[in-house]
């Protein structure tokens, strides 16, 4: 080896293993060292980036003390986090524990509900549930697809329906559009099996025959509501038939099933058990709705249900409605009432007064019946231009569903119906309500948790709370607070003379004027919006949501 490399090789290990510290200090503290000024310059730069690099190089010891040390640091951070997770759950587990144990939601309603529940169990004769022979007529528009709503549980439930609320005092129509050979088949095969008076009709309802509105994209539709409303009136004509024992009998409760699923016993307890008067022991109401669930918790009919201000609901989880205005249908609901007062419900199942649904000679105590009668609906533009909207007529008694005639504002049809009814009763408060003790479901096994999940849904409210707060529930309704009789000013989608209803240019002359004219019934049911109806092109029929031109902003 050359001499000179000799040289640098010995003063480079005696800089890496310390050996020139000073002071005798070990070579961990690494002592700064110059470089040897013998060796050349370019030999002492090579020296001096060895140097900085030995500066960072860990000793094997020292590297795995280090590692060590951490891998146990992490483990105890793990150990540490799965406790507190463990801690956490088990709070959970006890909180909800205590609460649908201790303060189950809904689950012990007041004694007469087990009372009927028991008498009839007991009972070995029909009409157990009806102790004071009431008559009940039951009403259903069906889309039953290959027959298996007549011919599975939804029919055995109304057959035992039937039975315990007495043959003899119940009239059952069943209406059904454009059923398929099975349906009309399960439907001939339930006719016999009915131990009462009853209709049932299968047929097909035009389109054509439902009320069509022009759209701005041009093309003429059907309103789907109008089809609903037309279908739902079908069931209950019976009522208005001559040569139908129903035309003759004094109905005291007309009782409205949807395609849900339900216990029978729980049916005649919202006939029978609803805000019960303590004197009379008569249950006191014009509606009374149960509550229907599309799952477990999630609860279904929001777009015909209203609170006590006419608020549409929040989150469809308990409690439903929202602490807007006094918040008293949620108040209510938390209560534990079986009575939670409300504008509008319909829940899968509502039972009604019936009187008002009967022609005249049954009618009392309806002494606002023929106030609409009374009242100028008109509409008047308010640039006092001619106007070349359909006047809106008052509604006919005896009271049946209806829908909205504007192109672009919808309101369910089980929400107007109730307006209408409170309309008509010209009395203080609504009288209509939600028993949240009645529940319902769109499936048999849906129905068997409901039972099971209620007791623990206290835990829901201040999740439900929350979000109405985060997304601002319930929607602004503009015309919510408008009373029938009162003149209001609407902003309402209107066709130019020119346009032949928005035949013209491709469907474009139209645009949205205001509108001076009376409100009507149930201007807190609406929004903006058309849903229309169309006829399938392979066959059946099919909903959907037309597109809505902008309103104006600050348009009611």
């Amino acid at each position: 080896m050359h001499e000179k490399d000799a040289e640098a090789a010995l003063l480079l290990g005696q800089w890496e293993d310390g050996s020139h510290a000073r002071d005798g200090s070990d070579a961990s503290s690494e002592p700064e060292i110059e470089a040897p000024t013998s060796l050349p310059p370019h030999r002492r730069l090579r020296l001096t980036l060895q140097r900085i690099s030995h500066r960072w190089r860990v000793h094997p010891a020292k590297s795995l003390r280090a590692n060590g040390f951490k891998a146990r640091r992490r483990r105890l951070s793990c150990a540490s986090f799965r406790l507190l997770v463990a801690y956490a759950l088990g709070l959970w587990l006890a909180v909800i524990l205590t609460c649908g144990s201790l303060f189950p939601s809904y689950s012990h309603p007041p004694a007469r509900y087990a009372q009927l529940r028991e008498r009839v169990q007991l009972a070995t004769s029909p009409g157990a549930a009806n102790i004071d022979n009431e008559k009940i007529f039951i009403a259903a528009s069906l889309l039953d697809k290959k027959g298996e709503l007549t011919s599975g549980a939804w029919g055995d439930s109304v057959l035992q329906l039937i039975h315990i609320l007495g043959p003899q005092n119940v009239f059952l129509s069943v209406y059904e559009n454009d059923a398929d050979a099975a349906s009309i088949e399960a439907l001939r095969a339930f006719q016999p099996r009915l131990p009462c008076a009853s209709s049932l009709v299968n047929e097909h309802l035009e389109l054509n025959d439902v009320y069509h509105v022009k759209t701005a994209e041009g093309t003429s539709e059907a309103k789907r509501i109008a089809f609903l409303a037309e279908a739902r009136n079908r069931a209950l004509r019976p009522l208005e038939n001559e040569s139908s024992p129903a035309y003759h009998t004094r109905w005291d409760k007309l009782l409205y099933l949807n395609d849900v699923a339900f216990d029978p016993i729980d049916a005649a307890n919202l006939l029978f058990s609803t805000n019960v008067d303590e004197e009379s022991g008569k249950a006191d109401y014009r509606a009374a709705c149960a509550v229907d669930f599309i799952d477990a918790f999630k609860f279904y009919d929001t777009y015909a249900t209203r609170d006590l201000e006419g608020f549409s609901i929040g989150l469809p989880l308990y409690p439903w409605f929202t602490s807007a205005g006094e918040a008293e249908s949620r108040r209510d609901v938390l209560s534990q009432t079986d009575a939670v007062r409300v504008k509008s419900c319909w829940g899968g199942m509502v039972a009604y007064e019936a009187q008002c649904f009967q022609p005249y000679a049954w009618q009392e105590g309806f002494e606002a019946l023929n106030m609409a009668e009374e009242l100028d609906w008109s509409e008047t533009p308010v640039s006092d231009e001619s106007s070349a909207l359909t006047t809106r007529g008052p509604f006919d008694p005896p009271l049946r569903f209806r829908f909205e005639r504007e192109t672009y504002w919808d309101a369910s049809e089980c929400c107007l119906i109730n307006a209408d009814l409170a309309h008509m009763s010209g009395s203080q408060g609504t009288g209509i309500y939600m028993n949240p003790y009645i529940r319902v479901a769109y499936s048999p096994r849906v129905l068997s948790w409901l039972g099971f999940t209620r007791r623990f849904e206290r835990l829901l409210s201040p999740l439900q709370s929350l979000v109405n707060s985060l997304w601002h529930l319930p929607k602004h309704n503009v015309r919510r607070l408008q009373q029938p009789g009162e003149e209001v000013v609407d902003t309402v989608w209107r066709w130019e003379p020119s346009s032949h209803a928005g035949e013209a240019d491709g469907g474009s002359q139209g645009s949205y004027h205001q509108i001076r004219r009376m409100a009507q019934p149930g201007q807190f049911c609406g929004r903006p919006g058309l849903s229309v109806i169309r006829d399938g092109v392979q066959g059946g029929r099919h909903w959907a949501g037309a597109p809505v031109p902008p309103r104006p902003v600050g348009g009611q």
